[in-house]
């Protein structure tokens, strides 16, 4: 099942892709279904009025606008990893995202105004959307934890992402980490997302491509070892890592620029697609 979060009279609205349509779920956040503990495909079936809308044009939004939490990790490849110049860590690198940094499918990221950097980094990935937590989760049983998976595109501002020893500001300027298009229910991929091809692609041009077989922690793995010491609660989303071909680890740099399209797809799981814009002086 395939779970999307639009635009319709006004309102944010969820609905379920069938076939080119979409038909209409209610008001009901994602956020709001997932702590109530639903189980997402027979409440989406329940749910699922008569009212269909064509895909084509819709004003999509993050599957989840305010998620409770966003655990990125980085160093999670390890030819990325090489490629940072960093040793293989042991242990996750973890780092937070803010909800005023995630933009929608087929909407703008935006390369901020700032004097000292020259462009905006891409970084596909995939999103874990949780849809239950809790502290010290056994691995075996993390995937239980899952309510579906999703696209992300971890825009990063190099140039402040290191002007300190912390991630944090480069990670969460507004509006640079994609999300979307869908909430993809594991029912529908290869169990812990094993074997699936990655990419990003820059104006057409693959510059990221792995097997998601390479991330040095698994998706069970990030759960249950985050669960250790962080409560992990539903709606929590969990940006597992992304692969080799950065363009700040290239010569000359490649970062992406007003006007430029990158897409970030995963066999099973379509593409998520924004157009760079600069943002606008004030």
């Amino acid at each position: 099942m395939r779970i999307v979060n639009f635009m319709k009279d006004g309102r944010a609205t969820l609905g379920v892709r069938d076939g080119e349509d979409v038909r209409v779920l209610g008001t009901e956040t994602l956020e709001s279904v997932l702590a109530r503990g639903v189980g997402l495909n027979e409440w989406a079936r329940k749910q699922a009025s008569e009212e269909k809308v064509p895909m084509v044009g819709l004003q999509l939004l993050p599957p989840l606008q305010r998620p409770p939490k966003i655990l990125c990790v980085g160093l999670n490849f390890a030819d990325h990893t090489k490629e940072s110049k960093y040793d293989q860590p042991t242990y996750p690198t973890l780092f937070l995202r803010v909800n005023t940094s995630l933009v929608a499918h087929d909407q703008p990221m935006i390369r901020p105004s700032v004097s000292d950097s020259d462009g905006l980094d891409f970084e596909g990935e995939i999103a874990v959307v949780l849809a239950k937590g809790g502290r010290h989760i056994a691995r075996a049983d993390a995937l239980g934890c899952v309510a579906g998976y999703s696209l992300f595109n971890d825009g990063s501002v190099r140039e402040y992402q290191f002007k300190t020893p912390q991630w944090t500001v480069g990670k969460n300027f507004d509006t640079t980490g994609a999300f979307g298009p869908d909430l993809i229910t594991p029912d529908e991929l290869p169990v812990g997302l094993k074997g699936l091809l990655l990419q990003t692609r820059l104006n057409g041009e693959v510059v990221q491509s792995a097997s998601t077989d390479d991330m040095v922690f698994d998706v069970a793995s990030l759960i249950s070892i985050i669960s250790d010491a962080i409560t992990l609660e539903p709606g929590d989303v969990i940006v597992s890592g992304t692969p080799s071909g950065i363009g700040w680890a290239r010569t000359p740099k490649l970062l992406m620029k007003a006007g430029d399209v990158c897409e970030v797809s995963v066999e099973g799981m379509g593409t998520l697609r924004n157009v760079i814009a600069d943002e606008r002086p004030r």
